[in-house]
């Protein structure tokens, strides 16, 4: 069979699957580097449904993994696409649409902004000479992300640590391909948490960007 022709029955068997299935989604497709679900970035209404890589939807995702397999008509989404439930909000992003499997997304839990630190401006007594938020540079502004502990433990313990000091720990940062930001090593980040992180990591891979943040202090 042609592969064209064995995608198209693919993309129409997923869509009326999640005819049965699924729940009302808006489709964004982002433009520019802030608030990618905002309504002039809506292009489409569709139904959708999300398994954890379980066709047959008899169990639910385990804690720690944002990764979900979406069933629906990707026929007109590309990575980089949001889809966002009418009813609850809750918001994915289509990390791939591999040819012939099915679509990989990405459960986006938290809203961030990205932001690039300008040089210090001084030191001692002269002007302030650390990071100033006010000062650095947006690079994303309200964007849809997975953030989920690191693993790691929170870093290192030293010597002359009370039992009774906290250590400030590492998360996982998941976002899609930007064609138009490039994040790296000390870039910050918040959250709508009120959270401040930096980054001391940034790998791109087919499945958009994976970001190590440290958690520092407010």
């Amino acid at each position: 069979m042609n592969p064209d022709r064995l995608q198209d029955l693919i993309y129409r068997g997923m869509g009326r699957a999640a005819l049965k299935a699924g729940l009302v989604y808006d489709a964004y497709h982002p433009a520019g580097n802030a608030y990618p679900c905002s309504p002039a970035n809506r292009f489409l209404q569709l139904r959708a449904a999300f398994n954890a890589a379980d066709p047959r939807f008899v169990r639910a995702n385990s804690y720690g993994h944002p990764l979900w397999y979406g069933v629906f008509d990707s026929a007109y989404t590309t990575p980089g696409d949001y889809l966002v439930e009418r009813d609850s909000g809750r918001t994915f992003f289509i990390a791939s649409q591999p040819p012939l499997l099915p679509v990989v997304t990405i459960l986006a839990a938290r809203i961030i902004s990205l932001y690039r630190p300008s040089s210090p401006s001084g030191f001692g007594v002269q002007a302030y000479g650390g990071v100033d938020l006010a000062t650095a540079t947006p690079l994303l502004l309200n964007w849809p992300a997975s953030m989920l502990d690191g693993g790691n433990g929170g870093g290192a313990r030293y010597p002359g640590d009370l039992p009774s000091d906290v250590r400030l720990t590492a998360f996982t940062v998941l976002l899609p391909v930007l064609s138009f930001v490039v994040p790296r090593i000390e870039d910050l980040i918040t959250d709508d948490l009120g959270r401040n992180f930096v980054v001391s990591s940034a790998e791109l891979s087919e499945l958009g960007w994976r970001l190590s943040v440290r958690q520092v202090a407010s």
